[in-house]
């Protein structure tokens, strides 16, 4: 009976996700405070969460042997735990917490290997930025998850072996995800993050999101899971991430986060969770977050930061862009110049070239100015304003194509 329960919550929370709001778009200039503590008001109830063993500041806290067991008895019961994973995700405060997720000694080699990265970045004078926070003042190593495999393969298999990230990437996303991830090193004195949502829509301005129709707003958090996993013990002076439970189900929320008052709200009523060696949180990625400040004077806060994808977030066809792009721009330069609407050429450039920046290597093609680097669109668009030769445009995209490779 729990499962079939279970199951209807679900299905009822995707209708409410995917299904469009009221307004048609969701705008800037209509956010509304009022209107997120209106949202905020609603209390997570642990009845909800009948696998968890607590509420600890809104947020069910899991124990990883628990659950896994729950979830390995038989097939009722595993989709019951995924559902219930799911509505919290979902309809509940966004944020889970599982205790012990990862064995410490397991942790503790992936560590080691995470350390090297960044002792090579050092010695070779590589900044990493961060989307969110300061470049330099922290350590960030991107593309984790690829660096780890090379570096140490046997450690890699044990730590992503792993049953409670599985579990989580499956309730939300289902089979066929996929798995990335970055490091972050937030070092003694190291400033936080400014509150944000995540990827996709996160990572852009809140002009560009106004763009996007409201249900696509409502589509971009179940495309992702945000998960983090605790590589030292991380008291609360350590600047353990911020949280704003129940946030993720703000319609306006893309567009508002970067408003005065709603970060100063944020920083007024987040919720700050201690965490252990091996625990693990995944979140909705629209649920308002940000990596704190760390205080301590010995403490460097090291983080594996998972985001997960669904495996619908990719094309049919594959597709060389490039080749495309360039067998065209002699065209489309030509019809630039004579003055022909600058729609036409725009619409065409957007069939033509890849709009999306990512995925990319953010090592090499950091976001300069903004959340995101410039796509293949954005380079071609400014070589017509340019004027420039097919020549040049070749040259501009080749190096790009480079700055994107993963290694």
């Amino acid at each position: 009976m729990l499962g079939r329960q279970t199951r209807r919550t679900v299905e009822e929370d995707v209708v409410t996700l995917t299904a469009s709001p009221t307004p048609s778009w969701l705008l800037p200039e209509d956010c509304r405070l009022a209107d997120l503590r209106e949202v905020l008001a609603e209390r997570t109830r642990l009845e909800d969460s009948p696998h968890a063993e607590r509420l600890e500041g809104e947020v069910p806290v899991y124990a990883a042997d628990r659950l896994v067991g729950a979830a390995a008895a038989d097939e009722e019961t595993r989709r019951a735990v995924l559902a219930e994973v799911a509505g919290t995700l979902a309809r509940g405060p966004g944020i889970v917490v599982v205790e012990r997720a990862f064995e410490p000694a397991v942790v503790d080699r992936v560590t080691t290997a995470f350390e090297g990265m960044i002792d090579e970045q050092r010695s070779a004078g590589t900044a990493s930025g961060d989307h969110f926070a300061k470049p330099g003042a922290n350590d960030r190593v991107w593309n984790a998850l690829e660096k780890l495999a090379v570096a140490d393969p046997e450690a890699f298999v044990d730590y992503y072996a792993n049953d409670v990230l599985a579990l989580a990437a499956t309730a939300w996303l289902g089979p066929g995800y996929q798995v990335t991830s970055q490091v972050n090193v937030v070092n003694p004195g190291g400033a936080g993050q400014t509150v944000h949502r995540d990827y996709h829509l996160g990572f852009q301005s809140d002009e560009t999101c106004a763009r996007y129709p409201a249900h696509v707003h409502a589509l971009s958090q179940v495309l992702t899971l945000q998960g983090a996993v605790a590589h030292c013990d991380m008291p609360v002076e350590s600047g353990p991430t911020l949280y704003l439970p129940h946030s993720q189900k703000y319609a306006h929320g893309y567009v508002a986060y970067q408003r005065p008052e709603f970060k100063e709200y944020f920083a007024a009523h987040h919720v700050q969770l201690p965490l252990g060696k091996g625990d693990a949180v995944f979140f909705n990625p629209a649920l308002f977050h940000a990596a704190g400040t760390n205080r301590s004077t010995g403490i460097r806060r090291m983080a594996n930061l998972l985001q997960v994808s669904s495996a619908f977030g990719r094309a049919m066809e594959t597709v060389g862009r490039q080749r495309v792009v360039e067998a065209v721009y002699p065209t489309l330069l030509a019809r630039h110049v004579a003055g022909a609407g600058e729609q036409a050429v725009a619409n065409a450039v957007a069939a033509s070239a890849e709009g999306y920046a990512f995925p990319t290597n953010l090592d090499r093609d950091q976001p300069i100015g903004g959340m995101a680097p410039p796509s293949q669109a954005d380079v071609v668009t400014g070589a017509l304003a340019e004027g420039l030769g097919i020549d040049e445009l070749h040259r501009r995209l080749d190096a790009q194509a480079v700055a994107r490779r993963s290694h």
